[in-house]
């Protein structure tokens, strides 16, 4: 997608802190940066910019809203013309998730995702680690079902508190 400006050159500093402001649709409480989900920024001489995105799964229903709203941030901001570029490779990993966006994770209700554990080697079954509560801190919790509000997350139940909540996957 491609919206021409006037040609103004920002920095890229700029434009990476305009997107700070630009939440993910999906967990408001975290930006686009925040989640990995931008991968790169490049502002070229003329004042060109392009921004590239991996979306958190393939089939992401986000990722168009995303890449509408990282335009419209950066458009209002006065810079322009605007790319948004989406790319797969390579697969996004909650490993980019920055530690600042787990704590506020883990404040908004949502279990962050653990580490992704990589011997290497593909693995088709792994075991799953024991989630802890966002409320309580408990480890007595079970998995209520793979997918919750999105394919990113899981439904989970808290025997302590007694209280439901989703667990952000690690992948």
């Amino acid at each position: 997608m491609t919206v021409q400006q006037d040609t103004v050159v920002p920095s890229r500093d700029t434009i990476l802190a305009i997107l700070d402001g630009v939440k993910d649709p999906e967990v408001p409480v975290l930006s686009v940066r925040d989640l990995g989900v931008v991968r790169d920024v490049a502002v070229s001489d003329t004042g060109a910019i392009t921004v590239t995105v991996t979306p958190t799964y393939s089939g992401c229903p986000a990722i168009l809203v995303i890449e509408n709203d990282i335009t419209a941030a950066i458009v209002a901001a006065g810079y322009g013309p605007v790319t948004v570029h989406t790319t797969f490779s390579p697969a996004w990993s909650t490993d980019w998730i920055s530690d600042d966006a787990r704590a506020r994770l883990k404040a908004y209700g949502i279990a962050p995702p653990g580490r992704v554990e990589s011997s290497g080697l593909v693995q088709l079954m792994r075991a799953r680690r024991t989630v802890q509560c966002p409320f309580c801190d408990s480890y007595e919790t079970e998995v209520r079902s793979e997918f919750g509000s999105t394919a990113c997350k899981s439904l989970c139940w808290c025997r302590s508190c007694r209280q439901p909540f989703e667990e952000f996957k690690a992948i």
